[in-house]
């Protein structure tokens, strides 16, 4: 099996780059650790705290935003980042080409009963010139990204990533430290029978979902003629990593739960980089009404509704919505 820096290079990806995602792997490693230490790393459970999100924040979160952000700043190699745990970006050195999104550990919650969380990340060059204090640099639509990925903490660790030459999928060798190569061009089926949705949100959908997933139920019965399966991890790098491996369509769909946040998930740390993995691999990613990566970014942690997965069922979805 290969290692993750020779399969890059041969993309042609600068060294400046990789330097750089081998910092955040770097971090991630760590975070492995202490995520299947559990119990036993004192680090479980919930702080008296809430994030910018208005969040309770986890033990956890805090840890692996402290170590992603501690060794992206320490190491020269970026601009400035933009965590979900973090009020405001943070600037680093003024010199360096990238700035980094991240969301340190998605699915915090999971932690506490042992299930699936991990790392997501986004990586945009700087514009030329910019002030590293300057929040509006982060404010690129998607597909400037140079890279994205995420970090599977699972009973193995995975590396999805892309940096727009296919999506490779890497599992950590424990015994060495390094990420090796196991599935070189991960592609997503183009038809499915598997969704995965918060169906206790049901009663707050727009009718174009609604209507959309009481006909996957109504399964071989009703106009779709076939029958569909409910997936739900409640971590969406779980959820993704499952469209990635064997394809179906995962949604956070927009709603009146609480009027004031129709949408769950975060644009710049969340959704663009899981929409650059999922159409590398040959899926779509879209809002409903647009493409993901095309949206222009007003606010560091902007949310925004998130349909992706297989190609046809994704088009399908979005046909309910026309």
């Amino acid at each position: 099996m290969r290692r993750l820096p020779p399969v890059l290079l041969e993309d042609g990806c600068s060294r400046e780059l990789l330097s750089l995602i081998r910092t955040i792997l770097a971090a991630c490693k760590e975070i492995s650790f202490r995520v299947g230490q559990g119990e036993l790393s004192g680090v479980l459970g919930s702080t008296l705290d809430e994030n910018i999100q208005g969040e309770t924040q986890k033990k956890l979160d805090v840890l692996s935003n402290q170590l992603l952000k501690d060794i992206l700043l320490e190491s020269g190699t970026v601009k400035a980042i933009a965590s979900e745990e973090e009020d405001y970006t943070v600037a680093g050195n003024s010199d360096a080409k990238f700035i980094v999104a991240f969301d340190p550990l998605d699915g915090s919650s999971n932690t506490d009963i042992n299930s699936l969380v991990g790392t997501i990340f986004s990586i945009m060059e700087a514009p030329e010139g910019s002030d590293a204090a300057d929040e509006s640099i982060f404010m690129q639509p998607g597909h400037k990204q140079v890279a994205a990925g995420y970090v599977l903490y699972g009973p193995s660790t995975m590396l999805a990533l892309t940096t727009g030459k296919g999506t490779r999928m890497f599992t950590l060798d424990k015994t060495q430290g390094s990420f090796l190569l196991t599935e070189d061009f991960a592609t997503i089926p183009a038809d499915t029978n598997e969704f995965a949705i918060n169906a206790s949100n049901q009663r707050h959908w727009q009718p174009a979902m609604q209507n959309y997933i009481n006909d996957l139920l109504a399964g071989d019965t009703g106009p779709r003629a076939k029958n569909f399966n409910m997936r739900w991890i409640a971590a969406m790098v779980g959820d993704v990593h499952r469209v990635l491996s064997r394809g179906g369509l995962f949604t956070y769909p927009t709603d009146t739960k609480d009027p004031k946040k129709p949408n769950k998930l975060r644009l710049l740390y969340e959704a663009n980089p899981m929409a650059m993995l999922v159409e590398q691999a040959g899926g779509i990613a879209s809002t409903g009404s647009e493409r993901i990566m095309d949206i222009q970014p007003d606010a560091i942690h902007q949310r925004v509704a998130v349909i992706l997965g297989s190609k046809n069922e994704v088009e399908t979805c979005l046909g309910y919505h026309k």
